[in-house]
């Protein structure tokens, strides 16, 4: 036999790590040739090549046997996940939260819109049913009333009304029940909580007397010539006015002659008399007379007036003609 090969040197591993190398088993022996010597030991055509690198194994377990062929692999636990259409618990723990946090805030919702619901009612029953806001008619409150309007009057109309409730009452209603009132030019009705009423009255104070067509008494004018009483003589405080029947504009023309006198100078006149709008005179309480022709120009006549009475040289004059105003004439 031809002797063995030595073995091929072994190539260095990669610098990755790599198993052990198992030791190369020897190239069997060329076969000799048939009659002649035996030959040396051929070169290999090529270098051997490395043997590949094995798959890194897990370590034995140093438990098993060492003839044992079967190896123990260690066995980690990893993370599971969900499978695709699979909720997890925790999961559905919040969506159910979630669910209640809803259904909580729905009945919440509806508990409060019940509550607001009955306090609305029951607010509307308390103002618009209830006796706790009434009326009252004994504490009510008139003033304004003068001398002609009736007072008495007045609260009869506030007691057809007794016992409504004050957010439904209508004051509209009720301060025209007053205005009918004799005497009453104006009024205001205004509610006074809980229970009362505050009535402003704006009377028509009389200021002329005018005698009856029947000769029997004198009715009262105020400055619009609305009749606010009758008196069966005339009144000492009240100037008596005697104009035409049926003349309405020499009645206006007196009543505005007379409203715009100043009050010392109106308590003086004791009469008033006009055949047209024009012709007005006046008769004073000291048996003055004065000619004060139309309402025009009354504030100027009324200081001329004045002047005139003050004056020296009026002397002993009765008659003080101010329907010229600018040029007054005394006798």
């Amino acid at each position: 036999m031809s002797p063995s090969r030595p073995p091929a040197p072994s190539r260095p591993a990669p610098t990755r790590r790599a198993a052990p190398a198992r030791p190369s088993s020897p190239e069997p022996a060329a076969p000799a040739r048939t009659g002649g010597t035996p030959s040396s030991a051929r070169p290999p055509a090529h270098p051997p090549a490395a043997p590949p690198t094995p798959p890194s194994v897990p370590p034995r377990s140093t438990t098993s046997s060492p003839r044992s062929t079967s190896r123990s692999l260690t066995v980690t636990d990893a993370p599971r996940t969900s499978a695709p259409g699979v909720v997890s618990r925790q999961s559905a723990a919040r969506f159910a939260e979630r669910a209640r946090a809803r259904r909580n805030l729905a009945r919440r919702q509806v508990v409060g819109l019940a509550a607001g619901a009955v306090g609305v009612l029951a607010l509307g029953w308390l103002l618009f049913l209830s006796p706790v806001l009434a009326l009252d008619s004994a504490t009510t409150t008139v003033t304004g009333a003068g001398t002609v309007v009736a007072v008495d009057e007045v609260t009869q109309a506030v007691a057809a009304v007794d016992g409504t409730p004050l957010p439904r009452l209508d004051t509209v209603a009720l301060r025209d029940a007053v205005l009918q009132v004799p005497g009453v030019r104006e009024a205001r009705v205004t509610r006074a909580w809980p229970h009362g009423l505050s009535i402003v009255l704006v009377a028509r104070e009389p200021v002329a007397a005018v005698p009856e067509e029947s000769g029997g008494g004198y009715g009262l004018l105020d400055m619009e010539g609305v009749q606010v009483g009758r008196v069966g003589k005339a009144p000492k405080g009240l100037p008596v006015v005697d104009v035409p029947v049926g003349e309405a504009r020499t009645l206006t023309a007196v009543l505005s002659v007379l409203e715009q006198l100043p009050p010392e100078l109106l308590a003086e006149v004791k009469a008033v008399a006009a055949g047209t709008q024009d012709t007005v005179t006046m008769t004073l309480r000291d048996g003055d007379r004065i000619e004060w022709g139309s309402a025009q120009e009354t504030p100027l006549k009324v200081a001329v007036l004045l002047a005139l009475r003050e004056s020296e040289q009026a002397g002993d004059a009765k008659v003080y003609d101010v329907s010229a105003p600018r040029l007054p004439i005394t006798r």
